[in-house]
């Protein structure tokens, strides 16, 4: 009889144990997604809230049966914040799983070549899915790329991410340079390919343009580039009308008609090949150069062919009402 009731009892309390764990199942509830839906966990989100979140959101029959799945059978991994892509037919374990491994939406931000700081300052704080206040970055402290991030991530450390990558890009460019370039340091070397970014929109003449004006650099000329006169006017942002003969001799810290050398910063954010053209220029006697009508441009070492080239353009602009 001992033996018998001792089996009786151990059946009895595996029974216990199938029916108590039915019946938690049943009180775990079940997920709803119906269709893809983006779900955001915010930082310092406890397990609690996310659970009652889901509920509001219509994801979770139950916030509690959640909850109480998650902490019986979901393990010891912790949730991680950010946004997560939830998919039809995933179930409660599915979820927290995702929730758990911190597999987020990545969102992208771009910034081009070229791109001035006050316009990058601008685009971060109108990408509505970042967080926090920056201030305007330092022109040229920012390398332009495509920069990938989360939602309700700080701008400070997206921000900071793209001068990280500025000055990963330096600390690897400036030992390549070449012997004998126009600039001895890579701040000179930023604003330099600053001038170049914004004095060509052809990739194939960066290298050209960047002779041009380390050869001027080294003569002690003036560079006479048009956007040094523009970045005190407006910080980078497009003029919107004919530069005026008051602004071409109007003297400050940027003006290259006006000084000779370089502006005492750069104009804007260089991009990677901007920076490299200046550290391996191509090999000139240019001194000087005009639109071609091309898109591209016209260089001459000699000043008398550089003005025939000008007359050139400008008989072109006549022609089509530009002048």
């Amino acid at each position: 009889m001992g033996r018998i009731g001792w089996k009786g009892g151990a059946l009895a309390a595996v029974l216990a144990l199938v029916l108590a764990v039915f019946a938690g199942t049943m009180a775990f509830g079940s997920a709803t997604v119906e269709e893809e839906t983006q779900f955001v966990i915010p930082t310092g989100s406890t397990l609690t809230s996310v659970a009652n979140k889901l509920e509001a959101e219509g994801l979770v029959s139950s916030g509690r049966g959640f909850l109480l799945r998650a902490k019986l059978l979901g393990g010891s991994r912790p949730i991680q914040a950010g946004e997560f892509l939830l998919e039809p037919g995933m179930s409660q374990g599915d979820i927290l799983s995702a929730f758990q491994s911190g597999d987020v939406i990545r969102r992208f931000i771009t910034i081009p070549e070229g791109m001035p700081s006050i316009l990058v300052w601008e685009r971060l704080m109108a990408e509505d899915k970042l967080t926090g206040e920056i201030p305007v970055p330092a022109e040229g402290s920012v390398l332009p790329d495509t920069y990938d991030f989360e939602t309700g991530e700080s701008r400070t450390a997206v921000l900071a991410r793209m001068q990280a990558a500025m000055q990963n890009y330096l600390a690897e460019a400036w030992p390549r340079r070449v012997p004998g370039i126009a600039v001895d340091n890579v701040k000179d070397a930023v604003i330099l390919a600053s001038i170049v970014e914004k004095e060509t929109g052809q990739p194939s003449e960066r290298r050209m343009v960047a002779g041009l004006y380390s050869n001027r650099v080294k003569k002690g000329m003036f560079l006479q580039a048009d956007p040094t006169i523009i970045y005190p006017i407006t910080k980078g942002k497009p003029l919107g009308r004919r530069i005026r003969q008051s602004e071409i001799a109007a003297i400050n810290d940027y003006n290259t008609y006006s000084m000779a050398g370089l502006p005492k910063g750069p104009i804007t954010n260089p991009g990677r090949e901007s920076i490299a053209a200046v550290l391996n220029p191509e090999k000139t006697d240019a001194l000087y150069m005009v639109a071609d009508g091309s898109g591209g441009h016209e260089f001459n070492a000699d000043y008398a062919a550089h003005q025939r080239a000008v007359d050139k353009w400008y008989a072109l602009r006549r022609e089509k009402g530009e002048m």
